[in-house]
């Protein structure tokens, strides 16, 4: 049997996250799976490499399936192309070694969060970046991700309720670019728990606005309480950039 990797890009908009679920919502992994089946004939379970939130993005998401068709790669991601709807696209495949897991052998994840900064949303990707026009100050928020950098336990900075699973993760980098009033948030790290990215980037946010200190961040740290970080960003500004193993 064949154990295949795959690097899927989604426009995350219209479903309701990765993961397939009880309820008969839309889903990514859905999609692929209908498809793969139709494909080969057979029920095909492809495994990702974790859960995104409803209508986050992916630019490099992996999974894997496996099989027993023998048809080659380039028939088959012809084939994804062809069925796959327009907002998803397989971009590469290949076989892999058998004990290959796309969520158990993850190394570390890389997500980027886009923020407009200008004074006017851009029209073309208003669907893909948050907007504000009120002027942020990207040297506090430079200093209030460097608190967050490390191992520590994040309980302030998840919707998941306490003590349900362990809220310990590792964040390796948070870099915070800025370019003709495009901000860029890219955060790497071992893992992440339910809305995590997104409330980081809500709580460097205020920061950025003024409305929380980089003090105030260790505190929300400390005090392991999502109700003293701040808001869920939006979720159309975040994207799955990588997945590294």
């Amino acid at each position: 049997m064949r154990n295949l990797k795959i690097s899927i890009q989604y426009d995350g908009s219209r479903y309701k996250g990765w993961q397939k679920q009880k309820t008969d919502v839309l889903t990514v992994q859905d999609k692929i799976e209908n498809v793969l089946s139709k494909m080969t004939g057979e029920e095909i379970q492809v495994v990702g490499c974790g859960r995104t939130d409803s209508g986050v993005h992916a630019e490099n998401y992996i999974a894997n399936f496996h099989t027993n068709c023998e048809f080659t790669i380039d028939t088959m991601i012809n084939y994804l192309y062809e069925f796959l709807p327009d907002d998803i696209v397989v971009k590469s495949m290949k076989d892999t070694g058998e004990r290959f897991h796309a969520r158990y052998n993850v190394i570390s994840k890389t997500y980027v969060y886009r923020i407009n900064n200008n004074k006017f949303r851009n029209v073309f990707d208003r669907k893909y970046t948050y907007h504000t026009d009120e002027k942020l100050d990207l040297s506090e928020m430079k200093n209030a991700a460097e608190v967050l950098i490390g191992t520590n336990d994040f309980q302030s900075f998840t919707s998941l309720k306490p003590n349900t699973k362990p809220t310990v993760r590792t964040i390796n980098y948070i870099n915070i670019t800025e370019n003709n009033g495009i901000i860029e948030i890219e955060v790497n790290g071992n893992g992440f728990l339910l809305n995590m990215v997104r409330i980081i980037t809500g709580t460097l946010l205020e920061v950025g606005k003024g409305k929380l200190k980089p003090k105030d961040v260790e505190r929300i740290l400390n005090e392991k309480k999502r109700s003293e970080a701040g808001p869920i960003a939006q979720a159309k500004g975040l994207f799955l950039k990588d997945v590294q193993y």
